[in-house]
């Protein structure tokens, strides 16, 4: 943009008007002369203060789009002005967009972010913070986040200033880990990350390990015992060769609920670890009449088995598939008392397939229902024991299904029995 030169815009005009006043005043009288001078000043005073009204009234909304087209000089002038708010126009349009771009891939973040300032107001925050901590951006810009969220760890948290310590808190029915940084000289950003379902599998890895530590620990005590004590020869010769036999049939046991357990364990970390099944064509009638036979040696006559399958067959892993019949066919054994009845049932619907077994056992309270696909959950843990079970067997079962696209519900009345119900989707279905 080329310089605004005055004596070519202004200067010269002005002069050369005076030149043709000037002349004319040698044929006009003087005071007719001087009135023309002064009727060409008060004309040029007025053009420029209507350019300087349109100029003031630009100034309070200055776009590039409403810039006057002036007069004169003042016409370079507004071209410069022009040329310049263009020019802030694109740095603020570019801006914009870069804040938009920002501000939306804040909003994408798994993480709750909150923009405050060092007294800790509200300046801007995401969606997931707002579900974090509960406030409206919109509703509550400007307030301050100690008043916003009344927990005593994060005020405190926040007021020690903390800068890039994370800090465990509870709140609102969640588990949350905040992390203050320290941003530009009058801003602080406070990142949330929700970690309520980490805290649940790391609660859940420890009761694991407690759970098998336990159940590895009470067969090794009894095998150990009995060792130890047959290693001192006196009492050995002591010792009827009944007692003796009892002892090793006992230890037997021990080694054997042992291996299962082991076999158990490593069955669920192989299933947790393998994303891909093997799928084969199960033939479901023939595998489902083998595992009564094995429910009605393992039930030795004591309960009366119903079943009613139709000729459906299953796309999926034979090995699995077996596991979660012959768990619930043995819980249901192991749970119903002498004289009840175990019903087997393999049918079709909409859905899919549906694979149930039912009993007339004990029955489970509704406060363990959500827990009993839990590894080593018992309802009754004496009585799990004194039937032989691992504590793995439903855990198997929900791991197999969920590699299986299936689903497992229970119901179940407290002295009425129980039925699980295994849903398979029809994609997974052979006629």
């Amino acid at each position: 943009m080329k310089q605004v030169s005055f004596l070519r815009a202004a200067a010269l005009p002005s002069l050369i008007w005076l030149v043709i006043v000037a002349v004319l005043s040698w044929f006009v009288p003087v005071w007719v002369g001087l009135a023309l001078v002064i009727a060409f000043l008060v004309w040029q005073l007025s053009n420029h203060y209507r350019e300087l009204h349109h100029f003031a009234l630009w100034l309070t909304h200055p776009t590039s789009k409403n810039v006057p087209s002036g007069h004169g000089v003042w016409t370079d002038i507004f071209a410069k002005l022009y040329a310049m708010r263009r020019m802030d126009e694109k740095h603020e349009a570019q801006l914009a967009e870069w804040l938009e771009r920002f501000q939306n891939t804040m909003r994408h973040l798994p993480d709750g972010v909150v923009l405050m300032d060092k007294s800790s107001h509200l300046e801007w925050c995401n969606p997931v913070a707002e579900q974090h901590f509960e406030f409206s951006l919109a509703r509550d810009r400007g307030h301050r986040m100690l008043n916003l969220v009344r927990e005593p760890k994060l005020i405190e948290y926040i007021r020690a200033a903390q800068y890039d310590a994370p800090m465990k808190m509870s709140y609102l029915s969640r588990q949350l880990e905040v992390t203050l940084i320290e941003f530009e000289e009058e801003s602080v950003i406070l990142v949330s990350r929700d970690i309520t379902e980490t805290e649940r599998v790391d609660a859940m890895r420890r009761d694991f390990i407690a759970n098998a530590s336990h159940e590895l620990r009470t067969p090794l005590t009894v095998i150990s015992g009995f060792l130890e004590y047959a290693q001192d020869p006196d009492a050995m010769a002591n010792t009827p060769v009944e007692e003796q036999q009892r002892q090793m049939k006992l230890m037997h046991r021990q080694a054997e609920h042992m291996t299962i357990l082991v076999s158990d364990m490593l069955m669920l970390s192989r299933l947790e670890s393998e994303m891909r099944v093997e799928d084969v064509d199960i033939d479901m009638p023939r595998l489902l009449e083998q595992q009564l036979i094995a429910a009605q040696a393992l039930s030795n006559g004591q309960h009366e088995f119903m079943a009613d399958v139709v000729q459906v067959k299953l796309r999926g892993s034979h090995q699995e598939i077996d596991s979660v019949i012959t768990n619930l066919l043995s819980n249901a054994v192991r749970y119903t008392p002498a004289g009840g009845v175990i019903s087997l049932k393999w049918s079709v619907t909409q859905e899919g397939a549906v694979l149930s077994v039912s009993d007339t056992g004990v029955g489970i309270a509704p406060e363990h229902l959500p827990r009993l696909t839990e590894r080593f959950y018992r309802v009754n843990k004496d009585q799990s024991r004194a039937s032989k079970g691992t504590g793995l067997g439903l855990a198997i079962v929900k791991h197999v299904l969920i590699r299986h696209q299936a689903e497992l519900k229970i119901h179940s009345n407290v002295g009425e029995g129980s039925t699980f119900i295994v849903q398979f989707p029809k994609e997974r279905l052979l006629k």
